[in-house]
């Protein structure tokens, strides 16, 4: 199976596994306050999958303390990403850098907050240029 399959396959499979869990949250709340409508269990479930996938990006912001990282301050890391970006056929996602000492990188987004690309300043003391 082609590793592209697998992706999806696995992207599919933990959607279903969060949509699953917060049907659970929220019938279990629900059924604890008298209140059981397959209707409103149905629209606080999307409502809320959407509100979280929406704001997301700022919950991630503000747990990771990022900060987008001026094109000045690093210009190399900038190129690279650009020139990821162009051979993968996608626009530029900010560059944002996370202060922790754990060497990591995540790409994360939304519609409402745009794609990010964010760097841990330990991935960025570990690994030289070609890595």
């Amino acid at each position: 199976m082609p590793s592209v399959w697998k992706l999806r396959l696995s992207m599919i499979g933990t959607l279903a596994i969060i949509i699953g869990l917060s049907t659970l949250v929220f019938t279990l709340i629900l059924s604890l306050i008298g209140v059981v409508n397959i209707l409103v269990l149905g629209v606080l479930v999307v409502a809320f999958n959407i509100g979280q996938w929406l704001i997301s990006p700022y919950i991630i912001d503000a747990l990771y303390r990022t900060r987008e990282i001026p094109e000045d301050e690093n210009p190399k890391l900038h190129q690279i990403v650009e020139d990821l970006s162009r051979k993968s056929g996608l626009k530029k996602p900010r560059l944002m850098l996370a202060q922790i000492p754990i060497p990591n990188a995540f790409a994360y987004g939304s519609p409402i907050a745009g794609n990010r690309v964010a760097v841990t300043s330990g991935l960025l003391k570990t690994l030289n240029e070609g890595e």
